[in-house]
């Protein structure tokens, strides 16, 4: 039983010494002479500069919102848009051909012959052939079939431009050989 006591009184030694004197003495003197020795270093703002207003000097220079500038750029623009619609406008007046209605990517060419002595383009489109010749028209960009060759039909479209201007551009439609 003696070491029972001899036990409990040992941990009852060393709680009691736990809780005596710390160190908090030296952290606060520590924290006391850190604070003492920061300095914060912050700059001065500038003095703000002075204004000195400008002159307006052109009081006698072209007025950009005049009637004669303005008719001048309407001039211009009109004229442009008058060039452009005369390249679709026969292409809207037209009848649609059935191919018209099928982007250019969903056809492919699979073959091509000599009809009548005129060159004859087999093109697939929905799993159907269709025979194509120079004249007919192919694609929804009023695409017109210039020439048909052994290995490509070449095509005239018509399309906008990022500036909203018609133009023409020459798209082709290759020979798709059969993967087995």
């Amino acid at each position: 039983m003696s070491t029972i006591r001899f036990a409990a009184l040992a941990s009852v030694a060393v709680l009691l010494a736990g809780c005596g004197a710390s160190n908090q003495e030296e952290i606060q003197q520590w924290m006391a002479q850190q604070r003492a020795q920061t300095r914060p270093k912050v700059q001065p703002i500038p003095e703000p500069k002075k204004f000195v207003p400008q002159a307006y000097t052109q009081a006698n220079a072209f007025d950009p919102f005049s009637n004669q500038k303005l008719t001048q750029a309407l001039k211009r623009e009109t004229a442009q848009s008058t060039a452009s619609s005369a390249l679709v406008a026969p292409e809207l007046s037209r009848r649609k051909e059935p191919l018209e209605a099928y982007p250019l990517d969903a056809m492919s060419m699979v073959g091509s012959l000599v009809k009548q002595g005129q060159p004859v383009a087999l093109v697939k489109v929905d799993n159907l052939l269709y025979q194509v010749r120079p004249g007919q028209y192919l694609g929804q960009n009023y695409g017109k079939i210039v020439k048909v060759g052994e290995n490509e039909v070449t095509l005239r479209e018509i399309v906008q431009d990022a500036a909203g201007e018609w133009i023409e551009r020459t798209a082709t439609l290759q020979l798709q050989e059969r993967s087995r």
